[in-house]
């Protein structure tokens, strides 16, 4: 029996809890288990590995902190790794002075923050600001949020109410936080009779219309993925959206929540994904390459203007976790935006990403079935179709995303397979998200070997 596929959930016969291989240790952009095998990391694990495995300032850095003392209490103590990780957030966020619709910059400046343990207390805590905000404000009525189809924004219990994978939210259906969803925003699937051009115009119309169905009155916040990962194969917004969001949720009173996790610091190529759209979002959660998954590392960073408002009616924000800015763990962070920086890796993103998603649309002509190659930066998708004309996807049963995937780690590349984009059953992605110190030679070699992966899996899907 073929069981519908979850979403950002890899094939179950090779990343189960069982038959695993034993990971040993990594270098680069490599990772070896303990039989010896060696596997090209293609996609950073699940887009997290930016400095790639083992590297040795990062680690150096972690064991210097660790030798001194591993946490001191949020209510405690502040520390030298949590501020200076504050300054170098700060200082990444502002990028451009850009003015979104109806702030100031001053007012509108991301200078506030909640550090956490990874992607979904970050979002998790960006809902809660969201929510402590308008109580602030004298509209505890503002309890609604709205998100958008096939997006995924973590597994805690108000994250998942804002993400839109049913078989995951049935059993905790009740005990959500309470959500509307608007479509998906693709411009390789726009709606019947939309065109692509128009797509920006349709989808914003829609979340306007959803915020005066529900009652602006009880919207609270807006929340999406700028560069859609795993639930939609590495989707870039339509030229607009975002701005034409940001005009809406700000003349509705509606806070614009930007999840991050996966397409911010600086995996598009820019820290911030929305800075490439021109937009500030009112709040923003990070995590992933925050830390390169040197430590469990996240954050909810917020602006000047809310931060104030949380500040003179409660002292700040009411959100938080007893690792909350983890002395070690802000230590990693610091070292990881230290060397990005440094380093220029964000321009070199730009340049290679680029180059990178064009040289592995032309290896994957030769195959009818790769209906569409994009992304921004080194988070790229690869999306597979059964009809390249009507783009109709292929069975589900047919698990192709998934038989890709494992001839791909059997043959010792890692590549991050999803299933679902298209109605939450199918659908066939695969991301692409190498690290950010992959060099030229090493992202031909990605190349190469996937597009000898998607061969081989096509074969394989067929002949079942």
């Amino acid at each position: 029996m073929t069981q519908a596929r979850r979403g950002p959930s890899r094939a179950k016969s090779w990343t189960g809890s069982r038959g695993l291989p034993k990971v040993s240790h990594g270098a680069g952009i490599y990772v070896y288990d303990t039989a010896g095998k060696r596997y090209l990391d293609a996609s950073g694990g699940p887009a997290v590995y930016c400095l790639g495995h083992g590297h040795r300032e990062v680690t150096a850095a972690v064991v210097r902190q660790l030798e001194r003392i591993a946490h001191g209490y949020r209510y405690t103590f502040s520390s030298d790794p949590l501020e200076q990780l504050r300054e170098l957030i700060v200082r990444a966020c502002r990028g451009p002075q850009i003015a979104s619709a109806g702030a100031s910059n001053a007012a509108n400046r991301l200078d506030a923050m909640v550090f956490v343990s990874g992607g979904s207390e970050a979002v998790e805590s960006a809902l809660k600001v969201a929510l402590q905000y308008h109580s602030a404000q004298g509209e505890p009525g503002r309890r609604r949020f709205i998100a958008r189809r096939r997006s995924w924004h973590g597994n805690t219990l108000g994250a998942l109410g804002v993400s839109d994978f049913l078989d995951r939210r049935a059993p905790f259906e009740g005990a959500l936080v309470e959500a509307s969803f608007v479509s998906q925003v693709s411009m390789y699937r726009p709606p019947a009779g939309v065109a692509p051009e128009a797509l920006a115009a349709y989808a914003a119309a829609e979340l306007e219309a959803e915020i005066l169905r529900v009652g602006r009155e009880r919207v609270a916040g807006f929340i999406f993925e700028p560069v859609v990962g795993a639930a939609g194969g590495a989707l870039p917004p339509p030229p607009g959206y975002a701005q034409r969001v940001r005009e809406i949720c700000s003349r509705h009173g509606v806070l614009l929540i930007a999840d991050e996790v996966m397409c911010g610091s600086g995996r598009t190529g820019t820290w911030r994904a929305l800075e490439q759209d021109g937009v500030v979002p009112d709040i923003m959660a990070v995590a992933k390459g925050l830390a390169g998954g040197y430590l469990p590392l996240g954050a909810a960073v917020y602006s000047h203007a809310i931060a104030s408002v949380l500040e003179a009616a409660d002292g700040g924000p009411l959100t938080g976790h007893t690792f909350s800015g983890h002395t070690a763990a802000c230590a990693a962070g610091v070292a990881v935006q230290t060397i990005i920086e440094r380093d220029r890796l964000l321009e070199r993103i730009r340049t290679a990403g680029t180059e990178f998603q064009g040289a592995l649309r032309t290896a994957l002509k030769r195959y009818g079935a790769v209906g569409d190659v994009r992304g921004r930066g080194f988070l790229v998708g690869v999306e597979l179709v059964a009809d390249p004309a009507t783009r109709a996807p292929f069975p589900a049963e047919r698990a192709l995303a998934e038989t890709i995937g494992q001839c791909a780690f059997e043959d010792g590349l890692i590549c991050y397979a999803t299933g679902g984009n298209v109605d939450g059953i199918e659908g066939d992605t695969i991301l692409l998200a190498p690290p950010y110190i992959a060099t030229d030679a090493e992202l031909g070699e990605i190349i190469e070997r996937f597009a000898q992966a998607v061969g081989r899996g096509l074969a394989q899907s067929a002949a079942r």
